[in-house]
C-alpha cells in the first residue's frame, strides 16, 4: 500500500486536527492505517463502531 494517505493525515495531525485510525482487528486491509500509525499521524486507534460513535459526537 502507498503512504500518500498517511502523509496527508500527518499534515492534518500536525496542523492540530484530531486523527483516528481503524484498528487492525476490524479492518479488512490494515496497510493504510498501519502506515498512519507508524508515522505518528494518529491520535487514537479504534474499532469501526467506536469511530462511528466518535464522528456522531463531533456533530
Amino acid at each position: 500500500m502507498g503512504d500518500d494517505g498517511a502523509v496527508g493525515l500527518a499534515e492534518m495531525h500536525d496542523a492540530g486536527s484530531t486523527t483516528i485510525a481503524q484498528d487492525e482487528a476490524t479492518c479488512v486491509v490494515y496497510g493504510m492505517p498501519r502506515k498512519a500509525v507508524e508515522c505518528g499521524a494518529v491520535d487514537e486507534v479504534r474499532n469501526l463502531e467506536e469511530i462511528v460513535k466518535s464522528l456522531i459526537e463531533l456533530r
